[in-house]
């Protein structure tokens, strides 16, 4: 824990000297007063409080509550903490409402009472991050990569890529696991290109039957079939003079990859039940989280759609690729949500950092912003805390029927020891490298451990990436 500098303000001189004797045993610098009056003056004088914690009631002279309306007006960035006694919820819950941090009851507990100076510590922290990140940001990102977050060497890569290939005519397509944002990445070479005063157009090609997608991508005409009472312009003529994203090409069955086959080719759509070809102007993005290579080699996909399409490709690198990336993508989900609740005292805990950088990412990009989206959500005051992530994230799962936990058998420390690799090693979706990293030993000593158990059966997973 930092070093911090706090401010006590109680009359009462036996909680005080309690008060300081808490605090200076976390190694915190103390300046303790026994006047309201007092605390008041030194609001926004000199040296600033790190925090503040004060009686609500006290004698003669400024009461808490007007201790923390001084601060709150001359030094608005110094949390305060109020004390209240006889468990006294409404008013405490009334300067909660008036800006304090939080509050704690008398008689103090003492782990409550850390706890609490410990999160608005890393309240104030966090925010002046923030603030520090804001001044040093200068310009902004252009608006079309605002979405798109990263520094990491792959991500840089495909940065370098979005700006070479948006400027061209030349059909994309982008190569990735789901969640990994590929549609962002379209939207980035759409924002970027000549044809960004024209429309964005997205489909998911797995989201409705080839039928319905066949109707959906090029329009009908009226009487086409039942229901079709009148005519439609298809998502083809929509995107006009712009561009057309069709993420999951690779599902698309063999009757949808002949007739965009023929669009690539010939500029030009029918609409379903229609006789005259329509001429469309319209760059095509593609996307797929298949490896469309083994697709042809199977007979499932058009090889010569697969060359159609494959112009110029921009892969994007899974979540578990860049770790370097997560807290800039959690710093970046936390402003979005918080934003959209109008908090401002949103952060996150280096441990809580420390666990989502340790995790795997299945779900890559998408999974992350999710889990933030729901932590903020279960947060207390804003700040999130290991204990607001979800159990698959953070490896504390709830006791089974008995209660099992890695322990509660009685293990031998070797049984323990295999149990503890083999979890760290589904955390880490079985990349050695990085279970490696988190246990503390060098890899050569993970594979003598992993041979000793019978190979790969421990941990199952992918090769490491190559130093």
């Amino acid at each position: 824990m930092t070093r911090a500098r706090v401010l006590v303000v109680e009359d009462d001189r036996v909680a005080r000297e309690l008060l300081e004797e808490i605090l200076r045993a976390e190694g915190h610098e103390v300046e303790a007063l026994a006047s309201g009056d007092d605390a008041v003056a030194r609001a926004g004088v000199g040296r600033p409080y790190d925090l503040v914690i004060s009686d609500i009631r006290m004698g003669d002279g400024a009461d808490g509550m007007e201790v923390l309306q001084a601060f709150q007006s001359k030094a608005p960035q110094t949390p305060v903490i109020l004390i209240t006694a006889f468990g006294d919820v409404t008013g405490a819950m009334a300067a909660i409402q008036k800006g304090a941090h939080d509050y704690v009851s008398k008689p103090f507990d003492v782990a409550e009472l850390t706890t609490t100076v410990r999160r608005a510590l890393e309240r104030s922290r966090l925010l002046e991050e923030s603030r520090q990140k804001k001044k040093g940001d200068g310009a902004e990102r252009p608006k079309a990569l605002a979405e798109i977050v990263g520094k990491s060497p792959p991500m840089l890569d495909v940065y370098k890529m979005v700006a070479r290939v948006a400027s061209t005519q030349s059909t994309i397509l982008v190569i990735g696991e789901s969640g990994t944002g590929k549609e962002l990445v379209a939207r980035a070479i759409h924002n970027h290109s000549p044809r960004a005063s024209g429309p964005f157009v997205a489909v998911n090609c797995t989201a409705l039957a080839e039928g319905l997608l066949e109707s959906e991508l090029f329009g009908h005409q009226k009487g086409a079939f039942t229901g079709a009472v009148a005519s439609k312009r298809g998502l083809f003529e929509e995107a006009q003079g712009g561009t057309l994203f069709l993420d999951e090409i690779g599902d698309v069955g063999p009757k949808m990859q002949a007739q965009l086959l023929r669009v690539l080719q010939e500029g030009e759509i029918r609409r379903v039940g229609g006789g005259e070809p329509v001429k469309v102007d319209v760059r095509v993005v593609a996307a797929t989280n298949r490896e469309l290579e083994d697709e042809v080699k199977a007979g499932r996909f058009r090889e010569d759609l697969y060359f159609r399409i494959n112009v110029v490709t921009i892969r994007l690198p899974p979540l578990r690729e860049r770790p370097s990336d997560i807290p800039l993508l959690v710093n970046h989900f936390l402003a979005k949500y918080a934003a959209r609740e109008r908090r401002t005292d949103a952060g996150v805990a280096s441990q809580a950092m420390a666990v989502l950088e340790r995790y795997a990412w299945p779900g890559n990009v998408r999974e992350l912003e999710n889990v933030i989206e729901r932590a903020l959500a279960l947060s207390k005051d804003g700040v999130i805390l290991p204990s607001d992530l979800p159990p698959e994230v953070s490896g504390v799962h709830a006791p089974g029927p008995a209660g099992s936990t890695l322990y509660d058998d009685r293990p031998t420390l070797a049984e323990l020891e295999r149990r503890y690799i083999e979890l760290i090693l589904r955390e880490t979706g079985g990349n050695k490298k990085r279970a490696a990293e988190i246990l503390g030993i060098d890899r050569r000593t993970l594979y003598r451990t992993l041979e000793r158990e019978g190979g790969r059966q421990l941990g199952d997973g992918p090769a490491d990436e190559p130093d």
